[in-house]
């Protein structure tokens, strides 16, 4: 049999000293990696136009360009290579804005300690090697939407032809259905395979989406939509590790920054593998925004309040309950206290409103504030976060009272109950 053999890690190093260009590369190819060496920055982007690198190591302080500049410019060669920057004086804001912006990924300051400098390389390569894996997933999940794609185009055809023979819609609809649930269906036992508890927590966050549409009679058309994304949110996570799953569920805070962000691309995948059905196109915004949080802290797109889709806030409402794992009344309780900040409290009044077993007196009824109308009374005072007294109880509402309150609440979140007199 003919060995295999493994390519070693290639690493260019761009310094304007020669010593401590051969000092790096001695270190560097003693611990197994490939070294490339360029004298100055200029000659780097030509040897980078031309080479793959999985971590580019360089100066800041050279003649011609500057290595901050420089591995901003590299990242159009070498988008996936762990960018570090080597720099004596530090001008600790203007790096790390670099790194926010992704043109590095690490900094060390001279002089350094070679131990934490090999470790900060080896942390670079393994980086490089996730986002690598990574790029090969996405290829592949690309080239699966491309054979559903094509395999859809071929049901549509022939459903076109069925349409063509039977004029008639009726049945089309119901044809139309049929397909649909039988793409979801087998999404989600996709899901289940790969991780079975995704599949379980899909199907209970499910449920719960199901009962919230019942009670704020949800149209046919959002009904299915929420419905759906309920059943797929986790999609995304196909082909992500099982064991970064696994332990992004039960030690979320164990996870580094890359398998963080390989975690929190999964609403960006979700919404991308949906679309080889058509009709989902709803349903992947939906999921694109589950993970978005009331006050602006979540992923991916940092959305806030309304911009977030109503139906992801449901989404929200009900995958928070399902993640608490606590018992009934308790879960109400930690579900409560996430409104107004990873969830809308409008969407929690609602939750609260189809599952709390709290008791209502005969003759008062919980709304929503989006269902207060003229006319109706409060049968509780209202109260701002801060205990301020908003509207007392017994007072009839006019449009004025009511625009006062939805004002409100567009600056502090008003969380508590609402409850009006039949």
């Amino acid at each position: 049999m003919t060995p295999t053999t493994t390519l070693k890690p290639r690493v260019l190093v761009v310094d304007d000293e020669e010593v401590i260009r051969l000092v790096l590369q001695e270190s560097l190819s003693s611990e197994g990696y490939h070294v490339v060496a360029a004298a100055d920055a200029v000659e780097a982007l030509e040897v980078a136009a031309k080479e793959s690198f999985s971590v580019i190591l360089s100066d800041n302080h050279m003649p011609r360009m500057q290595g901050l500049e420089f591995l901003a410019r590299v990242r159009d060669f070498q988008p996936l290579a762990s960018r570090i920057l080597i720099t004596g004086v530090v001008d600790l804001e203007t790096v790390l804005s670099a790194i926010n912006r992704g043109e590095l990924y690490r900094f060390v300051i001279k002089p350094w300690v070679r131990e934490e400098l090999m470790a900060t390389v080896r942390n670079a390569v393994q980086r490089h090697d996730l986002l690598l894996e990574n790029q090969k997933l996405l290829f592949e999940t690309r080239q699966l939407n491309t054979s559903l794609s094509r395999v859809n185009a071929e049901l549509e055809s022939q459903v076109r032809r069925e349409l063509e023979q039977n004029r008639n819609l009726d049945e089309l609809n119901k044809a139309l259905s049929t397909n649909l649930q039988r793409s979801v269906s087998l999404c989600l036992h996709t899901l289940e395979t790969f991780y079975p508890t995704l599949g379980s927590r899909a199907r209970q966050v499910a449920e719960i989406c199901r009962k919230m549409a019942d009670a704020v009679e949800l149209s046919v058309a959002d009904r299915t939509t929420l419905e759906i994304a309920a059943q797929l949110h986790d999609i995304g996570l196909l082909g992500t590790p099982r064991e970064l799953i696994k332990r992004w569920h039960r030690h979320s805070a164990s996870l580094n920054d890359v398998e963080l962000g390989l975690i929190r691309h999964h609403p960006l995948l979700g919404e991308e593998m949906v679309q080889f059905i058509h009709q989902l196109g709803q349903v992947g915004k939906v999921i694109r925004a589950h993970h978005e949080n009331y006050d602006g802290s979540g992923y991916p797109d940092r959305l806030k309040g309304d911009e977030i889709p109503w139906l992801s806030r449901l989404l929200a409402v009900a995958l928070a309950y399902v993640e608490a794992q606590k018992p009934g009344d308790e879960a109400l309780l930690a579900v409560k206290r996430l409104a107004g900040t990873r969830l809308d409290p409008e969407a929690v009044r609602l939750f609260h409103r189809c599952f709390s077993g709290q008791m209502v007196s005969r003759g008062q009824r919980e709304v929503m504030l989006s269902e207060l109308a003229p006319g109706m009374t409060l049968a509780r005072a209202v109260y701002a976060a801060n205990g301020l007294l908003l509207i007392p109880e017994g007072q009839s509402l006019s449009r004025l009272y009511i625009d006062k309150l939805v004002s409100h609440h567009r600056v502090n979140s008003i969380k508590q109950t609402l409850q009006v007199y039949c």
